[in-house]
């Protein structure tokens, strides 16, 4: 036979030789150059053409292997070979090294081989002109040859080609623009839309939209355009198409052009220079390479390079990293340095990429191109160019057109190729609309496909199996690309003739070029991967289930190259669907079981997903797994399994993503909340929300969004019948999309709010937007802000506002502009009859019916703009609030809007800060104002440049208004509230008033007929102006206080010398407080009083008629003469005895007033300060105020009614001076607390009568008391019976001050808590106080604390203890401290309980320790908590219990806490059982014998084993199997979070089988096989008198639950059951609750985080009311729907003893709320429903049935919607201690009645009300109640609405006497500075991300 023949077929042997025969002159060229010195020409004449074309072909082939291998590359790389012919011909002849490298050939004149691959070059001389020097010309002449031919080969790569054989597609490929959209950078010349739609009419030659990646305006530096875009949306495509077209002459400014793909540069091991990459590796000249080179360098603004698939770039690249024209460097690094201009300056680069991290090595100013794919239109068009048979065509087309699904999926254009190849081989034939059935998914896409590439229908299963296998190994090992060796030739042959596989030439080093082999897509690949998952016998179902997870698409940090498995999961669910079930039988021939099992655990898989809260990117590619599979269920699982918000941020959005999360939401019955921020989107895709009529609220914010999208949308948006909130914000939007919405905004009535913040909308756009209102009947609130408004178009929206009755607010701040809406009523329709008058009159009628707040803020307003704004507002309704703080109204604009307010209507502020204002200005303003009597409160304060005034309604309106109290400005103290209503306040705050402005100011005030207070301070009047205004008071009528405080005073010489005082009206007040009767009240400050003025002044307050509050701090003589003067010409005003108060501020200058004799005589004088001070008294029913001052037993008893002071402090003492202040306790009853903060700070707290007594408290903290000090101290303190807490911490005590204390103690009579912590004490105080515990009988509970915190504490109780417990920390213990520290713990028989923290106790140490306590009888609880117990191991702790002297009845062990615990009992006893137990194992045949048996000695009468999060290993475990066989007596046996082996297992589970008196067991949080869970559960057989049990953590498969629920049958005195996160679904449940009817002394369940369902709940439901005794339920996180949670509900109402109930995280609804609240149980003290879907309604429900609820500590309705849905309590909720009301949508008109309910809630220790809508008014609300609830100690308010004010309105309550200890404010919008200042004035306010975290930089 012929040689040749032998190793090439005939079929295709005679394919070659007729390709041959059709280029006879190119056969013989190459004949001529690789057999020059033969002539085959002579003597052939007469020979056919074939036959001379196989005589030649045999000549060759006698040439050698390596000439016709070359000759066969040539062949190859040169002549259109038919693909299959020419894998055969590569993959049996292409040569592997045998070619000559660079450096073997000559540098002008490569082989042909050295080509690209795939590049054919046209028919050209084989021969070589070398030209060592060539001209300008020559060089011009080289490069123009260069140019041709890569135009001739880009033509021939790219053009149009005929099909081999094989080729499945039509003759002509079809090519449609797709859609593209310009993301960062600039646009192009032509393009003034951001999308380049293209126009599909047009011809491919004649698409220009695509030319546009290469037109922008960007003419200097780089020229880089990156093409973003998913896998199948034509990427590779459209470059090649680039290349199509440069060589058919449409990029007519470049001259050269070069395509390379990553995927085959990763391939190239070695470094290159650019020549290299550029001629080796694409096309090499025929000659001169360096002239070629130099003339694309100095033209390289005409080059273009494309690089496709830059996220498949396997080298990193650095920012920096660059290689010069003749350095050698990776593909990636030459890359960076074209993009950065360093090679080939000025070339264009464009690169195509996933979405993802792009690298570093991209400029900055690249052009970012987001391409999207197919639009309907497109569709429709490659449908039409694919199809070229007609009737096909408008089948084709009908078919799409009616499978709406079919067309989305046909937006990707890879998907619409596999549609219309499937759509030609089923049309045919077939009836209308069945083709399309067989194409509902992607997956069955793919399966039509290859079964329409399969012959007549016959499916090669061995080879699809085949290339399955390698697509899954590809994916795996991250190869794309494989070699021959890679694919056997059989599966290669069956892969290329059927179009599934293409072959090429690479380039994969120096003159070395491979023949590789890659699916026809990526997306192949994955598919055939996720066949061979499904249809594999290897791959088992647990390898299938790994499989099923879900990709984030997030553009990551630090990922730039995506996964290779994205849309695998995709595949498995969709062959997982009963439409792929013939097909994978048919394809393995199994049955359908064995089928439907790998079919289900996908879908199993995809259930427990569909569970879960995902992110943003994991739910969309969910939503196409589940849509995938066609299983109802479960989308309807997954859909009710979505919150009711679901976020998306930073993922690119496609069509077809939102086309798969539409499809879920079509399966939902509660309405739910999208909000895209982000996300870029495709223009298109708010057409797939088309007909969503769940969707209630729908958001939209990014740069991407232009008109087109706006266009989409407006299609889309009257379609969705339950939308009620639309945002688009941050968009490109201009005036043409506007238009678009606008005219669909009429069609969604059911809006109620509407937002188009940052979307650069011009004046007229606002004014069309704000038009549309009418047309909204429930709109609420339209959002502008942030747009481009003028101020002739602000006054504009005002007059809108003003007309429209349902705008109830348009506040207008710098950039923010929003209306408020309020809800149509009947009164606001028009009037019956048209008449106009009638019409006029009720228009006027409706508008003075209604109250609007005008807040224009920062807008630049003038007095021009104020003019029209008065006119606008003077025909307008009631205003409750005009606002026009920072604009430009200076002092004439201010007075033109002060003398207009009493004609605008304006019940409450009207806000003019910040305009300018000046001191003549103020004048202007008090002018304007002075005769309006509506007037309640004037501040102005041009320091603070504040102006408000607040207005009271007239009293014809008051009716009308009586709900919309005045907000007073609340930066200063409040005065009363219920001053009448014709009263008015003015405040002149530091505004700079002096004495010549006085005249004038006082001429205003006396036209003020209702001004009751008048506050001067913080000016400069000085003493002229004190004498000048007390001249004017009398003419100032009613005015009752003045406050006239840091103003320069005249000294009391003056004042003496100029007389008495003016007289004051009867009335007179100045900061007055008190509601029940009008105090007297006067101040002097900076006033030193002599000593003997005070008994003068004391005096002088007797005789004082009515409660009085003088306050002269440090008063001169004269003082007294003030008051006296002031009680002469205050006249009584009648008030009883009982209310006659005194309140003192005094100065004192009594060098030696302490020496009164009450010191101890042995202690010398105490060294006083020359100037003390005093404060005294409070009347009862107030708050105690405090001052700085000493005190004085002698003054006490001068002050009139001493029982009625009721605060007293003191400063400046020495530390003997604190003996006369412990003496007050016996000396002054009152005395509730001595409190001395140092030698500085001292207060004394008085009690009234009417507290009982008890509770006194002493508090002398850092006094330098010493040892001397302790005995006389204790001295004094034991005359007080009733002492409760003594605090002696921070003095200096040391060991030998504690030990005399500690002697002193037990005759002291304290019964609360005794501090002494910082005083300088060693371990010797700590064993000290071991040694005293005997004495002290009433002390129960010490601790001490020797390292950072040095702390002290010691607890009594007010009668003996016989319990007590010590805590010793970081006491550092060695050695010789362990025979003292155990002598005190044998003597203390009543410490019961010793707790040792770090206190460097070694295992040795311990030892010890054990062996030498002893106690004659009584119990000892040991705890150790040392670093060396995480590491000992458990038999080491074991070992230590056997050195114990008494009997050990408890073990806990935790190595994770490190903590040992050790009970003790004495005497120490034997146990006979355990005695004869022990004898039996005395012939143990092991190591550990001994051990054993010790620790049956010390264990005998062991109740409690605990093992937790501890490393077992066998051994251990045989050896408490050997103990667990001995404890007769064990209750209590716990293995928790514990890492142990099978066979440790199984010597446990046989010990627990033998201890048939257990009580309790734990073993929880252990991560067990199926086997070992199966063991473990094997020893509950027996366990009758188990009472609690605890598997939480535990996963329980079938036949573990089956033996689980068959013992908890026969547990009859169960009453704890703890089944939380162990996978029990609904058929466990069922079985579950059969087992429970047993347990009829249940009293707690938990079955939280499992998957019982709504099946579940309802079997459980149905045994609930058989457990009488249940007290405690958790079913949170368990996927209840409405139906479960109703039954739930019903039956939970019928258990009257239960306590706890825990429901939240299901879905549970409304009804089960409203359900729970008929028949709620009066013992409940826990109620939690987060995350439970409720609504208002059954908020409010809830609340109403919650009201006076007597046993309630704790409710949560986190994550619900409660906004309106807070109940009025009349009641309360007295025991109420926590509420959780996190993210409920509560806002500042609900915020109103939820704090009035707080009130009535005493009890309350902690709320959180993070992530709601609270704003200031909220925090004044909250403010206000502060100080009301004395045990709250926590509230959260983080990511809430309160700005700085809000804040300081809280810190203010703070500082009203609140013991709260922490306000979180993180995440509010409050400056960082703001917060900073605010956190130093009041600690308690917390403003960083984590708790006690310090304040941070940024904003909060």
């Amino acid at each position: 036979m012929d040689p040749i023949s032998l190793q090439l077929d005939t079929e295709n042997l005679g394919w070659l030789v007729s390709l041959l025969s059709e280029h006879p002159e190119w056969l013989s060229a190459k004949v001529k150059f690789f057999l020059p010195n033969k002539d085959l020409g002579s003597g052939n004449e007469a020979l056919e053409l074939r036959q001379t074309v196989s005589l030649q072909l045999r000549e060759l082939h006698a040439q050698g292997t390596a000439t016709w291998q070359e000759f066969i590359n040539c062949v190859c790389m040169e002549l259109d070979v038919p693909l299959d012919l020419e894998v055969v011909l590569l993959s049996t002849w292409g040569h592997g090294e045998g070619f000559p490298s660079p450096s073997e050939a000559d540098e002008e004149s490569q082989p042909e081989s050295q080509l690209h691959h795939g590049l054919k070059r046209p028919h050209q001389s084989c021969e070589s002109s070398p030209c060592p020097k060539q001209s300008r010309k020559q060089q011009l002449e080289l490069a123009k040859k260069y140019l041709q031919l890569l135009r001739t080969s880009a033509r021939q790569r790219y053009g149009d080609k005929l099909p081999g054989p094989g080729q499945p597609l039509s003759s002509r490929q079809a090519y449609v623009p797709p859609i593209l959209q310009w993301g960062r950078t600039t646009a192009p010349f032509d393009t003034q839309e951001g999308v380049m739609m293209g126009d599909p009419k047009t011809e491919d030659g004649a698409d220009m939209s695509i030319w546009d990646l290469v037109n922008t305006r960007a003419e200097k530096g780089p020229r880089v355009t990156v093409l973003l875009g998913k896998a199948g949306m034509g990427k590779t495509t459209l470059a090649r198409r680039l290349c199509q077209g440069w060589a058919d002459g449409h990029l007519h400014r470049f001259q050269a052009l070069f395509f390379f793909e990553f995927r085959q540069l990763n391939l190239v091991t070695s470094f290159l220079t650019l020549p290299q990459l550029l001629f080796d590796l694409y096309l090499s000249p025929e000659a001169g390479r360096d002239a070629v080179f130099q003339y694309l360098e100095e033209n390289a603004n005409e080059v273009l390079l494309i690089f496709d698939g830059l996220e498949e770039a396997l080298a990193s690249c650095s920012s920096g990293e660059t290689v010069g024209p003749e350095d050698p460097g990776s593909a990636l690094a030459l890359f960076a340095s074209l993009c950065r201009g360093k090679l080939l300056p000025g070339c264009w680069v464009i690169a195509t990429s996933r979405p993802g991290k792009l690298p570093a090595c991209l400029p900055t100013e690249a052009a970012i191109v987001h391409m999207w794919g197919f639009d309907g239109p497109r569709v429709e068009e490659y449908v039409g160019r694919f199809f070229s048979d007609e009737l096909l065509q408008k089948s084709a087309l009908a078919e799409l057109r009616a499978n709406r699904h079919l067309q989305s999926m046909c937006a990707v254009p890879a998907l619409c190729q596999v549609a219309c190849l499937c759509l030609c081989c089923l049309l045919p034939g077939s009836s209308p609309g069945q083709s399309s059935a067989l194409l509902s998914t992607v997956t069955q896409n793919y399966v039509q496909m290859v079964l329409a590439l399969s012959p007549r229908g016959y499916l090669d299963a061995e080879s699809l199996l085949g290339l399955s296998e390698l697509a899954l190994l590809g994916l795996q090992t991250g190869k794309v690309i494989f070699s021959a060796g890679d694919i056997p030739p059989s599966m290669m042959v069956f892969g290329i003739a059927r179009g599934l596989l293409t072959s090429f030439c690479v380039y994969t080093g120096p003159g070395h070029q491979e023949t590789v082999y890659a699916f026809t897509h990526h997306s192949l690949q994955e598919f055939f991967a996720a066949l061979h998952l499904m249809a594999s016998p290897k791959v088992d179902k647990d390898t299938l289930v790994r499989y099923v997870t879900l990709n984030s698409r997030w553009l990551l940090r630090t990922k730039s190259r995506p996964g290779l498995l994205g849309h695998l999961p995709t595949f498995l669910a969709g062959l997982a669907s009963r439409g792929c079930h013939s097909f994978l039988s048919r394809l393995m021939q199994k049955d359908e079981v064995w089928v439907g099992t790998k079919q289900a655990a996908v879908v199993q898989a995809l259930r427990k997903l569909a569970t879960r809260r995902l992110t943003g990117p994991k739910v969309v590619e969910l939503c196409h797994c589940v849509g995938e599979t066609q299983e109802a269920e479960l989308a309807g699982l997954m859909a009710q399994s979505l919150p009711d918000e679901l976020p998306f941020h930073n993922f690119p959005l496609t069509y077809v993503d939102l086309a798969a999360l539409t499809n879920i939401l079509r399966h939902r019955d509660a309405p739910i909340h999208l909000d895209f921020e982000g996300c870029p989107p495709e223009p298109r895709c708010p057409e797939a929300l088309a007909g969503c009529g769940k969707v209630e609220n729908l958001s939209f914010k990014s740069r991407k969004c232009g008109d087109a999208f706006a266009e989409a949308l407006s299609r889309s948006l009257p379609t969705m019948g339950s939308l009620k909130k639309l945002g688009l914000a941050g968009s490109k939007i201009t005036a043409r999309g506007i238009s678009h919405l606008i005219q669909a905004l009429p069609s969604c009535p059911y809006l109620e709010e509407v937002s188009f913040q940052d979307n650069q909308l011009k004046d007229q756009e606002v004014l069309n937007i704000v038009e549309v209102l009418s047309c909204l009947p429930q709109l609420r609130k339209l959002d502008l802000s942030r747009n481009n408004v003028s101020v002739t178009t602000l006054l504009c929206l005002t007059k809108v506002a003003v007309t429209r009755p349902s705008i109830k607010m348009l506040q207008v701040r710098k950039e923010d502009l929003v209306f408020l809406l309020s809800p149509p009523t009947e009164s606001a329709a028009e009037p019956q009859g048209s008449p106009d008058l009638q019409g006029n009159a009720s228009q006027r009628k409706e508008a003075r019916g209604r109250s609007l707040t005008l807040r224009l803020q920062n807008c630049q307003l003038t007095i021009q703009d104020v003019e029209m704004l008065i006119a606008q507002l003077q025909e307008g309704p009631h205003l409750d609030e005009v606002d026009l703080s920072g604009n430009q109204l200076e002092d004439e604009g201010c007075q033109r809007m002060a003398e207009a307010a009493p004609q605008l209507h304006i019940a409450g502020k009207l806000d003019l800060s910040d305009n300018g204002l000046s001191v003549a200005g103020v004048h202007r303003v008090l002018s304007a104002v002075s005769t309006c009597r509506t007037l309640a409160d004037l501040h102005i304060s041009l320091l603070h440049k504040t102006v408000v005034l607040t207005f009271v309604p007239k009293m014809e309106e008051q009716e009308g208004t009586q709900g919309r109290v005045p907000v007073l400005d609340s930066l200063v103290p409040q005065m009363p509230s219920e001053l009448p209503l014709h009263s008015s306040r003015i405040r002149l705050t530091y505004c700079g008033l002096q004495a010549q402005h006085l005249e004038q100011l006082c001429t205003a005030l006396r036209g003020s007929c209702s001004l009751s207070h008048l506050d001067l301070s913080g000016n400069a009047l000085g003493d002229e102006g004190a004498t000048q205004l007390a001249q004017q008071l009398p003419g100032l009528g009613t005015l009752q206080s003045l406050n006239f405080l840091s103003n320069v005073f005249p000294t009391p010489r003056d004042l003496s010398a100029g007389g008495s005082l003016p007289e004051f009206p009867a009335r007179a007040q100045f900061l007055g407080f008190g509601r029940r009767c009008i105090p007297r009240s006067f101040c002097l400050t900076e006033c030193p009083l002599e000593p003997l003025s005070v008994t003068r002044l004391c005096e002088t307050l007797e005789k004082c008629p009515g409660p009085l509050e003088v306050k002269p701090r440090n008063p001169q003589p004269c003082g007294c003469s003030l008051v006296e003067a002031c009680c002469s010409q205050w006249p009584s005003s009648g008030t009883s005895p009982s209310h006659r108060e005194v309140v003192l501020d005094l100065g004192l200058h009594v060098p030696q007033l302490l020496n009164s004799g009450h010191q101890e005589p042995s202690l010398p004088p105490p060294a006083l300060q020359p100037h003390p001070s005093i404060f005294l008294g409070l009347p009862p029913w107030l708050e105690p105020v405090t001052s700085e001052g000493p005190a004085s037993p002698a003054l006490v008893d001068q002050l009139p009614h001493p029982e009625h002071l009721g605060l007293l402090n003191q400063t400046e003492l020495s530390p003997g001076s604190l003996f006369l202040l412990a003496n007050f306790f016996s000396l002054c009853p009152r005395v509730q607390k001595v409190d001395v903060r140092s030698l500085y700070h001292v207060t004394l707290h008085f009690r009234s009568n009417e507290e009982q007594k008890g509770g006194r408290c002493g508090r002398f903290t850092g006094c330098g008391l010493s040892q001397e000090h302790v005995e006389p101290l204790c001295k004094l303190l034991r005359k007080c019976e009733d002492l409760s807490q003594l605090d002696l911490s921070a003095n200096q005590l040391g060991d030998d001050g504690l030990r005399c204390l500690l002697e002193c103690l037990p005759r002291v009579p304290i019964s609360g808590s005794l501090d002494l912590s910082h005083n300088s004490i060693s371990q010797e105080s700590a064993l000290c106080l071991v040694e005293t515990l005997p004495s002290c009988s009433r002390v129960r509970e010490a601790s001490v604390n020797l390292g950072s915190q040095k702390s002290f504490w010691i607890h009594f109780s007010q009668q003996e203890e016989a319990g007590k417990m010590l805590r010793l920390s970081e006491c550092s213990f060695g050695p010789e401290h362990m025979p003292r520290l155990a002598t005190g713990l044998s003597q203390a028989q009543q410490l019961t309980e010793l707790t040792l923290t770090r206190c460097c106790l070694g295992l040795q140490d311990l030892t010890v320790l054990l062996s030498l306590v002893t106690r004659p009888e009584g119990l000892l609880s040991l705890r150790v908590e040392e670093p060396w117990v995480g590491r000992a191991g458990v038999l080491a702790l074991l070992k230590i219990c056997t050195q114990a002297s008494g009997n050990i009845t408890e073990i806990s062990i935790s190595e994770t806490q490190q903590q040992l615990c050790i009970q003790l009992e004495f005497p120490r006893q034997e146990n006979p059982e355990a005695v004869a137990l022990r004898l039996s194992h005395c012939d143990l045949e092991t190591h550990h014998s001994l051990l054993v048996r010790q620790l049956m000695e010390t264990c005998t009468r062991l109740q409690q084993l605990s093992l937790s999060q501890v490393n077992l290993c066998d051994v251990s475990s045989l050896l408490l199997q050997s103990l667990l066989l001995a404890l007769s007596e064990l209750k209590k046996f716990r293995l928790a979070s514990c890492r142990v082996s099978s066979q440790g297992l199984a010597h446990l589970a046989f010990g627990l089988s033998h201890c048939h008196h257990l009580e309790e067991l734990d073993l929880s949080n252990n991560q067990l096989g199926k086997e070992d869970t199966k063991v473990l559960m094997g020893a509950l057989e027996g366990k009758c008198w188990l009472k609690r049990l605890d598997l939480s953590n535990f996963l329980l498969g079938g036949p573990t639950l089956a033996v689980l629920t068959e013992g908890l049958s026969h547990m009859t005195r169960l009453q704890s059951l703890n089944l939380s996160r162990n996978d029990t679904c609904d058929v466990g449940c069922y079985h579950l609750s059969k087992a429970l009817r047993a347990a009829t002394s249940l009293e707690e369940l938990g079955l939280s985080y499992n998957q019982i369902g709504d099946t579940g709940a309802q079997h459980l439901a149905a045994v609930l009311p058989g457990l009488p005794e249940l007290r405690k339920i958790d079913l949170s996180a368990n996927n209840i729907g409405l139906a479960g949670g109703v039954q739930l509900a019903e039956s939970l109402t019928l258990c009257k003893h239960l306590e706890e109930l825990k429901l939240g995280c299901n879905a549970v609804g409304n009804p089960t709320a409203l359900g729970l609240a008929q028949g709620l149980p009066q013992h409940l003290r826990v109620l939690h429903l987060p995350s439970s879907r409720l609504g208002p309604e059954g908020a409010l429900s809830l609340g109403q049935a919650l009201d006076g609820c007597p046993h309630l500590e704790e409710i949560s309705l986190a994550e619900n919607s409660l906004a309106g849905g807070v109940p009025h309590f009349r009641q309360g909720l007295p025991l109420l201690r926590h509420i959780d009301l996190v993210s409920c949508d509560i806002d500042n008109q609900t915020a109103k009645p939820l704090t009035a309910n707080f009130v009535l809630c005493p009890a309350l220790e902690e709320i959180l009300l993070s992530w709601n809508l609270l704003g200031d008014e909220a925090a004044a609300e909250l403010a206000r109640v502060l100080p009301r609830m004395g045990r709250l100690k926590r509230v959260d308010l983080e990511k809430n609405r309160i700005t700085a004010h809000g804040a300081w309105l809280l810190a203010e309550g703070l500082a009203q006497g609140s013991g709260i200890q922490v306000i979180r404010l993180w995440n509010n919008p409050i400056p960082p500075d703001s917060a900073q200042r605010l956190q130093s004035q009041e600690p308690r306010l917390d403003f960083a991300f984590f708790h006690n975290q310090p304040q941070a930089s940024q904003g909060t």
